[in-house]
């Protein structure tokens, strides 16, 4: 009987260890919380289930449809994967702040997030620009990610392999 009751203890306590190590886990975002937001967003926008008119645009050859998107998770996945909150990335930002915005600039080579914009109108989000660019001696991109909440999104992006041709391509839904 003692050693039920020591065990139970003993998985009650580890249970609980484990539960505010993840609750901790989310207030120790020191940045904007991004990808925080867009899943937010994906899980509004799947309710609402809006039409897009969505176009492609792949190295100058365009393609427009109109849909409704069943899985904004996914279409916001490039937006979510920016997030600078990356434990490894921790204090690699500089950060620019006021009620209207919050800027943020990196110069490390290594991180891939140059520049996230958040524009704020009474504390609420209004626009999304983040700056994403690669390079090394073989590769070079660079991605413009951008969101205006219930009215667009935009994501270009230049990809320049050594021996290869330039590929760009530009996707824009707008709501």
């Amino acid at each position: 009987m003692n050693k039920k009751l020591i065990l139970s203890v003993f998985a009650f306590g580890l249970f609980g260890c484990n539960q505010r190590e993840a609750s901790k886990a989310n207030t120790d975002l020191l940045y904007f919380d991004l990808k925080g937001y867009f899943v937010k967003e994906a899980i509004r926008l799947n309710k609402i289930n809006p039409q897009v008119k969505k176009q492609v645009i792949v190295n100058g050859t365009s393609e427009t449809s109109v849909i409704h998107i069943t899985d904004w998770q996914k279409e916001f996945a490039i937006f979510m994967n920016a997030d600078i909150n990356k434990a490894s990335w921790k204090g690699s930002f500089k950060a620019d702040n006021n009620l209207a915005f919050e800027h943020y600039t990196s110069a490390n080579k290594k991180i891939p997030v140059k520049n996230l914009l958040v524009s704020k109108t009474d504390g609420k989000v209004k626009k999304i620009e983040i700056i994403i660019a690669n390079k090394n001696i073989l590769y070079l991109s660079g991605d413009t990610l951008i969101y205006y909440p219930d009215s667009l999104y935009q994501i270009k992006k230049y990809q320049k392999i050594k021996l290869l041709n330039a590929k760009s391509y530009q996707i824009t839904g707008k709501f």
